[in-house]
């Protein structure tokens, strides 16, 4: 394994975290509404998750999800479910002031993890690009270079993402349009927990 081969990964990596999806829209609204320690909580719950979810497909994984379909779908429908869970607790508390309905730091990081654990389309994702990416026969140091590595891009991806989205101009922009922004991104989970819940 080269460090070339650790800078193609970081890149497919922060790129697949730019892309639309659960994991980034929780992100956003905790950072926005819950502020920089919640969000960055969120992150490190989704960004650890996210590592194991590495880790199982360097250890092959997807092969039992292969081999046991069942496996498969039970966790993808209890992650579908938490995921129609979590847009039904936002939308209901849209019309509630920002202090009451703020999530603390040790509930957002439990609902970060959870999030990306009912999402085990990302071992199949992280094994297609691992085996792109690294050479076989990898050793042990080298997958927990890898894993590890996973791990702190997406604590700084988000942690950054935190900052940034915590300030005082976002979250007045925010506060301006609290129930319309929760209430539009209450929808956007639902029906993104229900296509996973619905996908085959």
């Amino acid at each position: 394994m080269s460090y070339l081969d650790l800078f193609t990964f970081n890149a497919v990596l922060i790129a697949a975290l730019l892309s639309p999806g659960p994991a980034l829209l929780f992100a956003l609204r905790t950072a926005l509404a819950d502020g920089r320690a919640s969000g960055i909580a969120a992150g490190l719950g989704l960004g650890t998750i996210a590592a194991v979810w590495t880790l199982a497909a360097l250890l092959g994984l997807e092969g039992l999800f292969t081999a046991f379909p069942w496996a498969y779908g039970l966790l993808k429908a209890g992650g579908a479910l938490y995921l129609i869970h979590i847009a039904y607790t936002t939308w209901h508390g849209a019309k509630a002031p920002l202090d009451a309905a703020a999530r603390p730091r040790g509930r957002a990081f439990f609902d970060g993890a959870l999030i990306n654990l009912g999402n085990p389309k990302s071992v199949l994702f992280a094994a297609s690009v691992l085996v792109v990416i690294f050479p076989k026969g990898l050793s042990a140091t080298e997958i927990a270079l890898i894993v590890a590595n996973h791990a702190v891009v997406e604590w700084l991806f988000y942690g950054i993402f935190a900052a940034l989205l915590s300030g005082a101009t976002a979250r007045r922009a925010y506060l301006g349009a609290k129930r319309d922004l929760d209430r539009a991104a209450a929808l956007v989970m639902g029906a993104l927990g229900l296509k996973l819940l619905l996908d085959r």
